[in-house]
């Protein structure tokens, strides 16, 4: 329970850097973009996830594996299909202009999407999040 605690409060941290602008040192992890979007509003339901699994049980462990699975499918779906499947030159000069300063470990391509350091370890807690939540 307590590596499940850890793993929600590492998602919730790592995700508010679509929020608030996170930089290591000189090179930019993610932009912020603040409070008015998307993102926050997605911060905020897994927010109240995360009190429902813990003070809702039994419903709240579905209430949060639920939006963990919707976040993850929009992440793959705005993400990864296009790595996999590729994208159309608008979609990837889009993406790689918007994420052209983050840090990466992969080079972009100009064939395919790739994500960038952030996006990946993002996608990495919500599925450690996904099967904590099953296992719990």
């Amino acid at each position: 329970m307590v590596i499940t605690i850890i793993c929600q409060i590492a998602l919730w941290i790592w995700f508010l850097g679509c929020t608030i602008t996170y930089r290591i040192g000189k090179h930019l992890l993610v932009e912020g973009v603040g409070v008015k979007s998307a993102e926050f509003v997605v911060l905020c339901l897994y927010g109240l996830g995360i009190i429902a699994f813990h003070f809702l049980q039994p419903a709240g462990k579905w209430i949060l594996f639920g939006i963990l699975t919707l976040w993850f499918i929009v992440q793959f779906m705005c993400h990864w299909y296009f790595t996999i499947f590729g994208a159309s030159e608008r979609k990837l000069k889009g993406y790689n202009d918007c994420f052209r300063d983050s840090i990466r470990i992969f080079p972009m391509s100009d064939k395919r999407l790739i994500p960038d350091l952030y996006h990946i370890v993002l996608h990495l807690l919500i599925l450690i999040n996904i099967i904590l939540c099953l296992c719990c």
